[in-house]
Parts: C-alpha cells; sequence; structure tokens
C-alpha cells in the first residue's frame, strides 16, 4: 500500500514537533502506514506466558482447587467444591477446550457461572454450561437484555455493590467499584487462595490495551488500580496473558502514571506559546492549510499531544513492559482526552 503525501506529511509534522522534545532521533518514514505489516520491539520475557498443551490450552493451579485456564489470549478462573464448579468468565475463543479443560481437572460440573461484565470477548461462551446459575453486575444484566445476544446468557442473580458467593467450601467476593473498563465490571475475589480477577483493566506484562482497553473511564481505569491493591492477594487474574501478581498490578500503575506525567506536560507545553506543541501556532499552521477546517484544528492539537506522550512513554518503557511500542500512541490519546475532559 502507497503512502499518499499528504498523510506522510502529516505524520512528519507530528515527528518534527515531537523530536525536538523527546532529544533522540525519529524518522518520519518509519512510522506505521495503515495496512503495513509492521515489526515492532521484540517481547521483554515479563510479557511471556506458559506453553500450551497440544490441544492449545492450559491449566494452572493455584492451590485449595482453585485453577486458571487459558488459550492463547484469553484466560478463567474455576473453583472445585464437593458438587461442582464455581466458574468466572467463559472466553468464546476456548470454545469446547474450557470444557474439557475443566473435565479434565474434575468430574463436577459447573454449577455456577460469574461474568466479570457484558463484553462478547470473555462470556459468549455461556451457553457451553446449560444449568449453571449466572451471577453478575446489574449493569451487565441491563447490557445484555440490550443486546439480545443468545450466546450471552441474561444473569440469573444480580447486585448492586457487593454479593458474596458461598458454595460448600468455597467462596468468591464480588465487588463493583464504579466504572472502569465498562460498567458493571467487577472485582472477583477469592479469600482461601488469595487470588484476585480483573479483566481488561491490568494485563501483567504488557501495557493496556489500545486506547487504554476501550476504557468506558480513564479515571475509573486508574482508581481500579488502585481499589485492587487494597486486597490481599498472591495471584492476580487479568482475562488475558499469564497469570500475574501484585508487583504487576503494580508495574501497570506505574506505567499509568508515567503515561499521566507525560500527557499533563503535553498540555502545559500546548498552552506554552512558546513550544513546539504551542496550540496557537500550530492553529495558524492548519487554518492556512485547511482554511475554516475547525475539526482539522483540533485533530491535529489532539495528535500533536498524544505523540509526544505515547511517545515519551513508549521511551520508558521498552524492554520492561510488552508491546509499549504498539499502542503508545492509542493510550496516550485517551489519556490526554481524560485530562482535557474528566
Amino acid at each position: 500500500m502507497k503512502t499518499s503525501s499528504s498523510f506522510k506529511s502529516r505524520l512528519c509534522l507530528v515527528a518534527a514537533l515531537v523530536v525536538p522534545l523527546l532529544g533522540h532521533a525519529h524518522d518520519c518514514h518509519s512510522q506505521t502506514v495503515p495496512g503495513d505489516a509492521s515489526t515492532y520491539a521484540p517481547l521483554p520475557t515479563t510479557a511471556t506466558s506458559p506453553p500450551l498443551n497440544s490441544r492449545s490450552w492450559r491449566v494452572e493451579h493455584f492451590g485449595r482447587g482453585a485453577y486458571m485456564v487459558a488459550d492463547a489470549r484469553y484466560n478463567a478462573l474455576f473453583l472445585e467444591w464437593e458438587k461442582g464448579v464455581l466458574l468466572v468468565d467463559a472466553p468464546p475463543s476456548m470454545g469446547d477446550n474450557l470444557a474439557h479443560a475443566i473435565g479434565n481437572t474434575t468430574r463436577m460440573s459447573v454449577t455456577h457461572l460469574v461474568y466479570s461484565h457484558a463484553h462478547v470477548d470473555h462470556i459468549a461462551g455461556a451457553s457451553h454450561f446449560p444449568g449453571a446459575k449466572i451471577i453478575a453486575h446489574r449493569d451487565t444484566r441491563e447490557l445484555l437484555q440490550r443486546n439480545h445476544d443468545p450466546r450471552r446468557l441474561v444473569p440469573d442473580i444480580v447486585f448492586d455493590d457487593r454479593y458474596d458467593l458461598h458454595v460448600g467450601n468455597q467462596s468468591l467476593e464480588l465487588t463493583y467499584k464504579g466504572v472502569n473498563h465498562q460498567r458493571g465490571n467487577i472485582f472477583i475475589y477469592a479469600p482461601l487462595q488469595r487470588i484476585l480477577m480483573l479483566v481488561d483493566v491490568i494485563y501483567p506484562g504488557w501495557v493496556p490495551f489500545g486506547y487504554l482497553s476501550d476504557a468506558a473511564s480513564v479515571p475509573g481505569v486508574i482508581e481500579a488500580h488502585d481499589r485492587a491493591l487494597d486486597f490481599t492477594f498472591d495471584h492476580f487474574i487479568a482475562g488475558h496473558g499469564r497469570a500475574g501478581s501484585r508487583h504487576d498490578v503494580e508495574t501497570s500503575r506505574a506505567y499509568l502514571d508515567d503515561l499521566k506525567n507525560n500527557c499533563q506536560k503535553a498540555i502545559r507545553l500546548s498552552n506554552d506559546p512558546n513550544s513546539p506543541l504551542s496550540g496557537a501556532k500550530l492553529t495558524k499552521r492548519v487554518l492556512d492549510a485547511n482554511p475554516g477546517n475547525g475539526f482539522a484544528v483540533v485533530k491535529t492539537l489532539i495528535d500533536s499531544m498524544a505523540h509526544y506522550c505515547g511517545n515519551m512513554t513508549t521511551y520508558n518503557w521498552l524492554g520492561k513492559l510488552g508491546a509499549a511500542d504498539v499502542f503508545g500512541y492509542e493510550n496516550a490519546y485517551s489519556m490526554v482526552q481524560s485530562l482535557r475532559l474528566d
């Protein structure tokens, strides 16, 4: 795919703005172009997961009847009790493998299914477990009732702030602490095994997915890190990737702090008339080239700030967290917009 001269010019404009502030070289011709098979920085060892078996799944035992089952991208938690299994999430990517993994671990059937939140990629395998009693936050039920997706069964039991699930010798504490990735996204805590599960907020060994994992609330995502650290836990399950630890949550929080600080600096620079990010100067240049196009002005201003703080943050985290360079701009964009608007 060829790069249009106007597209390349916009990329080079942003690079020209960012390079003097970064203090290291940047080649605008190496910028990613839609459709390119881009090469990114090698992944650090912290981003790697244990190998899967020949059937493309693995089960990790956390002790006292608690297990994580994972495929190449997703994971779920299940706890065995005397007469059945408590399952948290049912990613459709696993298909029948989720039931097979549970069946290879215990002869018990799934009696209870907890939804972390309403998104299809984490719960659309629910129909593989007919008869299981489904538990979720009230907002999750509302979203599912609106979507009418037969793969995502409507919960039988809903709660607002907290629900304590006690079945046999196992228990889960389900709590809602406000909007983060999606409204209704809950904290799942197994106190006996000291396991905390919070999905699509923290990615052990990785930076957040694009646009801070499409956060419904960026302040809520930051707050969720702090609320996660209020728990006493040894194991952390994120819905994606490998099992994590408290250190992974702390590292993710540090990444967000760095991103936020860099984006705050970018916003300050945009208000400085002597800065290469000067909003006044950029506005004039954009309007000279695009008379009357206010959208072009806003896009250029936001892009310049997002590229600045995204590149600064990427520079600090390459080799520490996986994919720091993949979603650097997108995560910075969400942070800039949150700082401007929230």
